[in-house]
């Protein structure tokens, strides 16, 4: 019997969520709470179960986009809450030559089940959110042992890594924050490590949802800004 998964959302043509055009996999449910969450729409279920028979059969209809590398991606939420699911999912798949990308918090324990998950996937992209228990402690309400974990684990077991951190205005913007960034990454093996930019898209489903947006009023971070600290990203890794 396939094994079913809550799953948000879709996006079809996805270009930057991995390799090549990507099948973008939004799962509900999430251990953190982040300060600048932009999707607090996925922390809870939405009733829309899918199996895995029924998710690889929607997917293939988009197979002939995934040329040069392309592929699926799970996200969410938090998509190695459903490893399980991904592990037979990822099975079933493979059988169509299609390979799956997992972008990850990095936020649940480092089970047996998230280790096949993980180790079936052709990249796992890993936020960083924060260099330090403390901070990390303090704007996701997360363990940062999880992530330390899961971090390592891809980089002793040859697991292909991208790394991303969303900078946020007034909490980790500087240059001094970079470089601490950059130093802190080198304890894992990794592909490229990219900045991304805090944005106020997501504040209205804050307003929606009758919920407190803990970054209200912060403004989103300048491009030129990013670009700056992507360079000095850059020079210090």
């Amino acid at each position: 019997m396939a094994l079913t998964a809550d799953i948000h959302s879709f996006e079809s043509m996805a270009a930057l969520d991995g390799d090549g055009i990507r099948y973008a996999v939004f799962f509900t449910g999430c251990p953190l709470r982040c300060a600048y969450c932009h999707n607090p729409d996925t922390w809870h279920k939405s009733g829309n179960d899918w199996t895995t028979d029924a998710l690889v059969k929607k997917i293939r209809r988009y197979k002939p986009y995934f040329k040069n590398g392309g592929g699926v991606t799970f996200s969410g939420g938090e998509p190695l809450l459903n490893a399980d699911f991904i592990v037979e999912a990822g099975q079933l798949l493979r059988e169509e030559n299609i390979n799956y990308a997992i972008d990850t918090s990095g936020s649940v324990p480092l089970t047996d089940s998230v280790k096949k998950a993980l180790d079936g996937a052709d990249l796992v992209i890993l936020d960083l959110k924060f260099y330090n228990s403390d901070d990390y402690a303090k704007y996701t309400k997360g363990k940062f042992e999880n992530f330390i974990a899961i971090g390592k684990y891809c980089s002793e077991n040859g697991i292909r890594l991208w790394l991303r951190t969303v900078v946020v205005p007034n909490i980790n913007d500087t240059e001094e924050h970079i470089i601490k960034y950059a130093e802190f990454s080198k304890q894992f093996k990794f592909q490229k490590y990219e900045l991304l930019a805090f944005h106020t898209m997501g504040f209205f489903k804050y307003d929606n949802l009758k919920i407190e947006n803990p970054l209200k009023g912060t403004p989103a971070l300048d491009k030129e800004r990013l670009s700056q600290l992507q360079k000095i990203l850059d020079d210090n890794i």
